[in-house]
């Protein structure tokens, strides 16, 4: 038996891994880049008003989509996977890539394509334009997953398999790093689209190493006694992908229990980022963000949301390694469950406070506790597949994003549009605190979204609801129609409000905003999803504790 003592060294492990495997890191680094840019915008997208270019969509639509986007992005690998061993890694690249490409441009062109069929009478096309394209790339990414995952389980072992996958996952979040930085400066305050088309460009840069360096893995024959799915038809590979799963008792128990603690994990990058946006006073660290590129920061002072998320991933880019390199000395399992504990701790932290500084610091904590934990997932999976099923299983090993991310989505849309949508309740204040007419607090053409906590501070202030509401009423008057305004007509529209709201005092509307924070708690929205974190990390030490004597045998750890 090996020990510990026997094991390569660090650099001796990094020479051994092949050249298949720095070519799927690059792909991934790549795809991330496209991904990553536009999930660090599009939660801002789709409730941004579409006098800021934007949807206009409640917390409970961008919920149902970014429950329904991932849940195909994280399915479909369980079947495709079985396609990959059947067919070939290249082939399922190409597809991907070319679904992807789809997906993005698709997203650059929702807003316009929305406006047109809103003229023409259709109800809310912006959500059900946008989650087509949102489907598109949630099943390109899901059939790119497992040839790049079991390119990387193929090319690492029971030795290297840590090191392997945390050199992976450093590489990814390169990407992953990029992305947001690249977004925060081209989408300057509002050009949402310029991020859509940018990623479209990175992702046909895939198709280069994809089909002039990498090469196509040999196929592991079956061992015997195996249904192997070569020569079956694609209904049987569809079949076999399905059945082989439930053969294997301690992997399904393994992804149930991942699956709640991924209902909390994602929703760091698909609702924080909204969070951060309304509540969080990120002015105080702007100047650090600045310093670095003066398009991270908002002309308002605040620093752009995405920026704050993306200290998840430059934290990684610096520690992963190490910290990969030390967990190697611990069972897999302990190793998850010590991650999971630090990120809930900052995922919580991160979401309970309106300080800019100790909201970063908390995201901070998070990436620790995910260096630990995510890649070691993988590298777990990746152990306890059959050699002639590695892509099958790392496409099995999406199961629990599936269910926690899309879950995730949908309560965490639910609850931070009843309890913490800010826009809802300074409507809602106007009217029972303020004696607005409910009408005009109400009315999104009236009132509009960007526009409502000005209006609220302006009344608080001492201003007189009425001004606000003729002016509204006359600029409409003016246009002569009901519905859509162009660019154009959003700006004359807002600068029209400004003429009365551009006399606050400085301030005003930050305390507005904490007036808020102190009547509706609206941090409470990270207790609940944390509480469901919480429940797969009892669920992990539970699982680690029935199945440790195997563990120990099999990891000689």
């Amino acid at each position: 038996m090996e020990t510990s003592e026997a094991k390569r060294s660090f650099w001796s492990q990094i020479g051994s891994f092949p050249a298949n495997f720095w070519y799927a890191n690059v792909m991934e680094a790549l795809e991330r880049l496209a991904f990553f840019g536009v999930k660090a915008v599009a939660p801002l997208y789709l409730v941004a008003s579409s006098g800021q270019k934007g949807l206009g969509l409640d917390f409970v639509e961008k919920g149902i989509i970014f429950a329904v986007w991932p849940f195909l992005q994280c399915m479909i690998p369980m079947i495709s996977g079985g396609y990959t061993d059947r067919y070939g890694y290249r082939k399922s690249l190409a597809v991907a890539f070319t679904i992807n490409i789809l997906g993005y441009v698709g997203m650059a062109q929702s807003k316009p394509i929305a406006d047109a069929l809103a003229l023409r009478g259709w109800e809310n096309p912006g959500f059900w334009v946008f989650l087509i394209a949102a489907c598109l790339i949630g099943t390109g990414t899901a059939i790119f997953k497992p040839p790049v995952h079991g390119t990387i389980a193929r090319t690492t072992d029971e030795e290297t398999s840590s090191l392997g996958w945390g050199v992976f996952y450093w590489v990814v979040n390169i990407g992953g790093a990029l992305a947001p930085m690249c977004a925060a400066v081209l989408r300057k305050e509002i050009d949402w689209d310029i991020v859509f088309y940018a990623a479209a460009i990175v992702t046909a840069l895939n198709f280069l190493p994809a089909f002039l360096l990498y090469k196509e893995p040999e196929k592991e024959p079956p061992k015997e006694g195996d249904a192997s799915l070569e020569g079956k038809s694609a209904v049987g590979v569809f079949i076999s992908s399905i059945a082989t799963i439930f053969k294997d008792l301690r992997l399904v128990v393994f992804l149930a229990i991942f699956s709640c603690f991924w209902l909390m994990f994602m929703q760091l990058w698909d609702l924080l980022p909204n969070f951060i946006d309304e509540w969080v006073d990120t002015s105080g660290v702007a100047p650090y963000f600045a310093w670095f590129s003066e398009g991270w920061v908002l002309e308002n002072g605040q620093t752009k949301p995405e920026m704050i998320i993306n200290i998840d991933a430059i934290s990684i880019i610096l520690f992963v390694i190490p910290i990969s390199w030390l967990i190697a000395r611990i069972s897999k399992i302990a190793a998850m469950i010590i991650g999971m504990m630090i990120s809930l701790v900052g995922f919580v932290g991160a979401g309970v406070t309106s300080i800019g500084w100790l909201c970063c610091l908390m995201v901070f904590v998070f990436s620790i506790g995910e260096m630990a934990c995510s890649p070691t997932f993988s590298a777990y999976v990746g152990l306890i597949a059959p050699k002639d099923k590695k892509a099958l299983y790392m496409g099995y090993s999406n199961i629990p994003f599936a269910v926690g991310w899309a879950a995730g989505g949908l309560l965490g849309g639910f609850v931070y549009e009843a309890i913490a949508n800010k826009t809802k309740l300074a409507r809602q204040y106007l009217v029972d605190h303020l004696s607005v007419d409910p009408v005009f607090a109400m009315d999104e053409q009236l009132l509009p979204k960007e526009r409502v906590m000005e209006t609220m501070a302006f009344i608080r202030e001492g201003g007189v609801a009425s001004a606000v509401r003729d002016v509204a009423q006359s600029f409409w008057d003016g246009v002569g129609q009901v519905g859509v305004l162009t660019e154009e007509q959003s700006r004359e529209f807002l600068v029209a409000l400004d003429g009365v709201l551009g006399g606050l005092p400085a301030g005003s509307v930050r305390e507005t905003t904490e007036l808020l924070w102190d009547m509706h708690h609206p941090y409470m929205v990270w207790y609940y999803l944390g509480a469901v974190g919480l429940l797969g990390t009892i669920g992990m030490i539970a699982f680690y504790f029935i199945t440790r004597p195997g563990q120990a045998q099999a990891e000689n750890a």
